[in-house]
C-alpha cells in the first residue's frame, strides 16, 4: 500500500502564502467583467429609460441578480483555487519536509539508507540526485576506510622496529584510527 500522508498543511506559512497570493491574483483578474457587464448593462438601461422605462427597470433587475450571481460564483471559485493550491503545494511541501527529516535523521547519527518520495510528489529528481551523491559518499568512505586499514596495520609493523617511548605515540594514532572507523561503520 502507498504511504500517504493525512495532514494537508505541512508547511503552512509556505502553502496558504502561495494559495492566498494565487487566490489574490484570481480576485484582481476576475473583478474586470463583472464591472464590464456592469458597465454595459447600466448603459444599455440608460439608453433604454427614454424610449421604454419598463424594460430599463426589467434590465436592472436582472443586472442586480446577475451581479449576485457573479459575486457568489467567485467566492466559489476563489474557494475551490484555495484548496486546490494548497494540494499542489501539499506536493512541494511533503518532499522537502521529508527530506528536511531525512537529514537531520543522518545528521544524528541514523544510517545513511535511500530517501524516496511519494508518487506524484514534486522533485522526485531531487531524491534521485540526493541518494546518487549518498552512494558517491558512502563508496569513497569505503575507499577512505580500507586505506586507513592499510595504515593501520603498517602501523602496527612499525611499532616492532621502533623505541619504547615512540610507540606511545604510534598506539595512539592506532587507537584514533581505529575509533574514526568504528564511528562510521
Amino acid at each position: 500500500m502507498a504511504y500517504k500522508r493525512s495532514i494537508l498543511l505541512i508547511n503552512p506559512k509556505f502553502q496558504l502564502k502561495i494559495s492566498g497570493l494565487v487566490c489574490l491574483l484570481a480576485v484582481a483578474s476576475s473583478l474586470i467583467y463583472p464591472w464590464t457587464i456592469s458597465d454595459l448593462l447600466t448603459d444599455f438601461a440608460n439608453f433604454l429609460q427614454s424610449t421604454n422605462p419598463e424594460a430599463a427597470k426589467n434590465i436592472a433587475a436582472k443586472k442586480t441578480n446577475l451581479m449576485s450571481f457573479l459575486v457568489l460564483w467567485q467566492i466559489g471559485f476563489n474557494g475551490f483555487i484555495f484548496i486546490y493550491f494548497i494540494r499542489v503545494t501539499h506536493k512541494i511541501a511533503g518532499p522537502m519536509f521529508k527530506m528536511q527529516n531525512f537529514l537531520e535523521e543522518i545528521k544524528n547519527g541514523a544510517p545513511i539508507s535511500k530517501l524516496f518520495f511519494r508518487q506524484g510528489d514534486a522533485f522526485q529528481e531531487v531524491a534521485d540526485s540526493l541518494n546518487e551523491t549518498l552512494d558517491v559518499i558512502q563508496e569513497e568512505r569505503k575507499q577512505d576506510f580500507m586505506y586507513l586499514s592499510e595504515v593501520n596495520s603498517y602501523l602496527k609493523n612499525l611499532e616492532v622496529v621502533l623505541p619504547e617511548d615512540k610507540k606511545v605515540v604510534l598506539q595512539e594514532i592506532n587507537q584514533k584510527l581505529s575509533d574514526i572507523q568504528n564511528r562510521f561503520n
